[in-house]
């Protein structure tokens, strides 16, 4: 059987006084759920009950997928990783009993405005609990699936819940060199930007855009016009493949529409490399909100006299 690994919020952790009593609640009676109660018991609903059910509810069908993997893709043995917020494992455990709906398991715990009435049973761990990073490394959906390199890197020593996979790095030194530009890009924002753009700031976490955690991937830079509140992803190409990294950008720029973007505000994408290759032109050519800055660097070396 192949171990699948799922990240899952146990509550908002907004809301702090019930967080905590419905996670002690969990850990005690081994258990970990997700609301959406105002759909019923959705426990024996096919793909088209499903998404019929979420879209008369919602007017939308974004949470179908989280849904449908909690009921019928996390089986028993999978592991879960119960997020506070996110930045802190609050705990892990194995799937032991696969999603079941009992609307009074924790009606009390809870109450009547709060109650999650979807369910998976967890043997949870002993180790790790309340594991807190100095960065954001969860995404904001409530249900979702890690590699198992992503779920080591997180229960690990030294966890780094995003890294490039070696085979996707076409160029090293500009790799490397890129991260660095990172570092000096976020440093020098207000200069490099003008004032046009800012950082943009987690309302949760209180940390700045870069390194911005999603559950499609990590933003290198995630930025807001300072006069509109429109959104900008900026991506470094670090050695990537340029049709590959335009189309990584295009994904993250459609996460922020669907997640952040709740005032109607806009989303363009922002390429920053060396230089334009083919395989970029041809990618770019067919989206008409994503904008490439090339970078130069100017290193040069001067004789001098020691007196």
């Amino acid at each position: 059987m192949t171990i699948r690994y799922w990240v899952i919020a146990p509550f908002d952790s907004t809301i702090r006084d019930i967080w905590e009593k419905v996670w002690q609640f969990d850990l005690t009676h081994n258990v970990i759920s997700v609301g959406w109660r105002e759909l019923g018991d959705i426990s024996a609903y096919d793909e088209g009950e499903l998404r019929n059910a979420i879209e008369r509810q919602y007017g939308n069908t974004r949470s179908f997928n989280m849904l449908w993997d909690f009921y019928h893709s996390i089986k028993e043995g999978d592991i879960v990783i119960a997020r506070k917020g996110r930045k802190k494992i609050a705990g892990v455990g194995a799937v032991t009993k696969s999603a079941y709906f009992d609307r009074e398991k924790n009606l009390k715990v809870a109450g009547s405005d709060y109650y999650y009435p979807n369910h998976v049973d967890i043997d949870w761990h002993d180790t790790p609990r309340d594991k807190e990073f100095d960065r954001i490394i969860f995404g904001m959906q409530t249900i979702y699936e890690i590699s198992a390199p992503q779920y080591q890197e997180l229960v690990g020593e030294h966890p780094v819940i995003v890294s490039q996979p070696e085979e996707d790095i076409e160029n090293k030194a500009e790799f490397v060199l890129e991260k660095y530009l990172e570092d000096f890009i976020v440093s020098n924002f207000t200069a490099i930007f003008r004032n046009e753009l800012v950082l943009y700031r987690d309302p949760e976490e209180n940390v700045i855009g870069q390194q911005y955690a999603t559950d499609v991937g990590t933003i290198d830079i995630l930025a807001q016009e300072s006069k509109t509140g429109n959104f900008t992803v900026i991506e470094l190409k670090k050695g990537r493949e340029s049709d590959k990294v335009v189309g990584q950008t295009l994904r993250y720029m459609g996460w922020v529409q669907e997640n952040l973007c709740k005032g109607g505000e806009r989303v363009k994408g922002l390429i920053i490399c060396k230089d334009i290759d083919s395989k970029m032109a041809y990618a770019l050519k067919m989206t008409n909100n994503v904008e490439v800055k090339l970078y130069h660097v100017d290193f040069t070396l001067h004789d001098t006299t020691i007196k």
